[in-house]
């Protein structure tokens, strides 16, 4: 792709983040904008413009997006806790669904065309089949899912009415760091920075939540997908917008699924640490297995998933983690 402008919501993020860096690397201009709500001004990398708003803010958005030509928006600014969506889903409508339609009514005012939204495999909730085709049934089990369901709906009918070229990723567990870039969320929920705060010290042992699921091993089961591959596929998706005359849905996964267990043995052996684990109930809302089928995005965008292998995965987690508490 030629050099363009873009902007990208929740840039300061684990994956807005490492879009930027990629970005950039690209020789792209990149302006970022975000409310720092999740995030802090030191993970935003120096090359890029900043702009401290919120997307709820249709008038200042608009401002934002007709002071320059942006050639693609890529959007990632949501609240991301499925848990915390079962105990307040207004919240997670309000910042997901809500903000992004004053984001979508922006972009139809400033004339921009072209937007990559960062959905979600919690769209489809408890799969009916595995590995999931993008034409599965789509019945979220949890109101974070319910809510960027309803960005994907809202998707369709801007580009039906206003001509919005959309492309909506929905991918499953993302980890992994790039070179001095990784995931350091506050307060932090995901399974392989908790396992490996485990490993360096910071946490006494990692919880097991549910051990009665129908898999192999009674652990909940999730498609793990390393963040470099992933960025690689938003900024392909971004490259086909402009040619595509439909809207561009993908999955995006390791193609395999790895069970709770499985990650855990997989720390350990990555970290040499012991990782004490605690057993816990199940959660409300969590699928027992999310496999995705990437068939699709390698069809059609060319893309593959370049570190698929799990113990790689936190081997550069690892890498980063280490680093970021050194």
């Amino acid at each position: 792709m030629s050099t363009q402008n873009i902007l990208i919501t929740g840039g300061a993020g684990y994956v807005g983040g490492t879009v930027a860096r990629l970005l950039l690397s690209q020789g792209h201009a990149v302006t970022i904008v975000d409310n720092f709500i999740h995030s802090k001004p030191q993970a935003l990398p120096y090359e890029a413009t900043f702009i401290e708003a919120d997307i709820a803010d249709a008038t200042v958005m608009t401002r934002i997006l007709s002071a320059a030509k942006f050639d693609g928006v890529l959007h990632f600014a949501a609240l991301i806790e499925a848990g915390e969506s079962m105990k307040d889903p207004g919240l997670y409508f309000r910042a997901n669904a809500a903000a992004t339609l004053s984001l979508l009514e922006a972009l139809v005012a400033s004339g921009t065309q072209n937007l990559v939204f960062s959905s979600t495999a919690a769209v489809y909730g408890e799969p009916e089949s595995t590995p999931i085709l993008e034409t599965a049934r789509l019945a979220p089990t949890n109101p974070y899912g319910e809510s960027k369901l309803l960005v994907e709906q809202m998707l369709a009918w801007f580009h039906r009415i206003h001509g919005l070229r959309y492309a909506a990723l929905r991918y499953f567990n993302v980890a992994g760091a790039i070179n001095g870039y990784g995931e350091a969320h506050e307060p932090e929920s995901h399974l392989i920075p908790i396992i490996l705060d485990v490993a360096l010290g910071r946490r006494a042992s990692i919880n097991i939540y549910g051990d009665d699921y129908p898999t192999p091993d009674g652990t909940c089961i999730r498609d793990y997908i390393h963040v470099e591959d992933l960025a690689r596929a938003h900024v392909l998706a971004l490259t086909a917008l402009p040619n595509s005359t439909a809207p561009l849905l993908y999955n995006l996964g390791n193609g395999r699924g790895f069970s709770v267990r499985e990650v855990i043995e997989a720390a350990r052996r990555v970290t040499r640490h012991a990782i004490p684990v605690e057993q816990h109930p199940r959660r409300p809302g969590d699928p027992a297995v999310l496999v995705a089928s990437s068939e699709k995005a390698q069809q059609e965008l060319g893309w593959s998933p370049a570190h698929p292998s799990l113990d790689d995965i936190l081997a550069s987690a690892w890498a980063w983690h280490q680093q970021l508490h050194s």
